[in-house]
């Protein structure tokens, strides 16, 4: 029998073999179900239709439906149709399962890097993506600028110059998917361009350095002390990855000398600086740090993302570029097909110019300042030989910790059923290590409500 396809309910894709046609589609729907492909409650087409479709008896459509009914694999009521049945599956008992939480999934995650997942402004981005797809040009459903939508690049230029202190022309926004997105397309033109090395900070991230070996580039560490990475060790570089307003993990701000002196090693070289402003938003105990793109927009390349400020999952990043670069970035990214979703550009150009932005960030800040001093508190009260730096901004903190007493720290954490990394998990294989033992707690991670068990049990793993 030939193949044929159910368009009605759902598209139900069925081969029936063999001589007997109604054991045939009986056991092919069998094994539909039985393989997964159709889902317990998926609702079937009726018989009248599959028959049509298959050009078979409807009777004998029906007559296999019941066969499968009978058997327990469908369910059949008046005003419902025919379904796939629920399906029962049955666990060991915990008292039989062996406890190993040390190796299964974390009961708190404090790694830093996510924010607060729970409080994703639903109502208000469904509000938003309706309104922007009420809007939208048809021309906004086909490929478009390899820049990206201009609703975006424009409602991002405005907001930019006003809270982060951008100089940013739509025309040079490029719309990337994610911060790492956007890194691998510059080290892709940058390796293109002759370099073969890219300066980064001594503490960083591993997937980042990474992203850039892959892209050619040999990533070589800059001494770090606490103003800040040191940017008179720049000589012979042409280019340089930082997280000036907030470094990561460390927490400090470059030291408004280093930020001018770094700036003017780009000048004076031909330099390249690559600004990773990853949560500039949230600053608590002073204004914010303006980028350090508004030094010098020739000579920097600002990197944003909505991944701590909203999500990780929308995949939207940008960067603004220097005149000198952006032909390159987009050509590259138009060839390569490096595509971002048209619809979601459209929902955060709405988000961002309807006001509903600013006040997400303005509540997240309010919550996420809480969570720091909730957590400078408990250790004060809890565990008063440690305590938190880098806590004027961002979505972590480094807790200090006694020497030698980071990998046990961390282990007893795990027993503990909590996720969190050590200081030493972000140092660069090439940089000098550093006479400190600290841990990098994320406090964005956790939801409201496992906020106070999360800190329970640092406080219960620390000395």
């Amino acid at each position: 029998m030939a193949e044929s396809w159910a368009t009605l309910g759902v598209d139900l894709h069925l081969e029936p073999t063999g001589p007997r046609v109604r054991k045939g589609l009986t056991d092919a729907l069998r094994e539909a179900v039985r393989g997964g492909r159709l889902a317990p409650g998926t609702r079937l087409p009726s018989s009248r239709s599959l028959a049509a479709d298959l050009g078979i008896a409807r009777n004998t459509v029906a007559d296999a439906y019941a066969d499968l009914v009978a058997e327990g694999w469908l369910t059949a009521r008046q005003g419902s149709g025919t379904r796939v049945a629920e399906r029962t599956v049955v666990r060991p008992s915990p008292e039989a399962a062996p406890r190993r939480r040390e190796q299964g999934r974390p009961t708190y995650d404090l790694v830093p890097g996510s924010p607060d997942l729970a409080s994703f402004p639903r109502a208000e981005w469904l509000k938003a993506a309706r309104r922007a797809l009420t809007a939208a040009p048809y021309d906004a459903l086909g490929y478009g600028d390899p820049r990206g939508r201009p609703e975006l690049r424009t409602a991002l230029a405005g907001y930019l110059s006003r809270a982060r202190g951008v100089r940013a022309d739509p025309d040079r926004i490029v719309i990337c998917s994610g911060f790492s997105d956007g890194l691998t397309l510059l080290g892709a033109v940058l390796r293109a361009r002759g370099l073969r090395s890219l300066a980064v900070e001594s503490y960083g991230l591993d997937v980042h350095w990474n992203l850039l070996h892959r892209s050619g580039l040999r990533t070589t560490p800059v001494p770090f002390d606490e103003l800040g990475t040191r940017p008179g060790d720049l000589t012979g570089v042409r280019a340089v990855l930082l997280t000036p307003a907030h470094q990561f993990p460390m927490g400090v701000p470059l030291h408004p000398d280093r930020r001018a002196a770094v700036v003017d090693w780009a000048r004076r070289t031909g330099g390249l600086i690559l600004e990773d402003d990853y949560d500039g938003e949230f600053r608590y105990d002073r204004q914010p740090v303006g980028a350090l793109q508004g030094l010098d927009p020739d000579r920097v390349v600002y990197l944003g993302t909505a991944s701590k400020s909203l999500a990780p999952a929308l995949r939207l990043g940008w960067m603004v570029l220097p005149p000198s670069l952006a032909a390159e970035v987009v050509s590259l990214k138009g060839e390569g097909g490096w595509s971002t979703g048209a619809l979601d550009q459209l929902a955060l150009a709405e988000f961002l110019t309807s006001g509903a932005y600013d006040r997400h960030v303005r509540a997240a800040r309010l919550r996420y300042r809480r969570r720091r001093d909730a957590l400078v508190a408990a250790l004060a009260g809890r565990a008063p030989a440690v305590h938190a730096t880098g806590i004027a901004a961002g979505l972590h903190a480094v807790v200090q910790l006694p020497r030698g007493a980071e990998q046990s720290v961390v282990r007893a954490a795990a027993w503990q059923g909590l996720a969190v990394h050590g200081l030493s998990r972000f140092r660069h294989p090439d940089a000098t290590p550093g006479p400190r033992d600290a841990l990098v707690v994320g406090y964005g991670t956790p939801p409201d409500h496992a906020w106070s068990g999360a800190l329970d049990a640092l406080c219960r793993a620390l000395p």
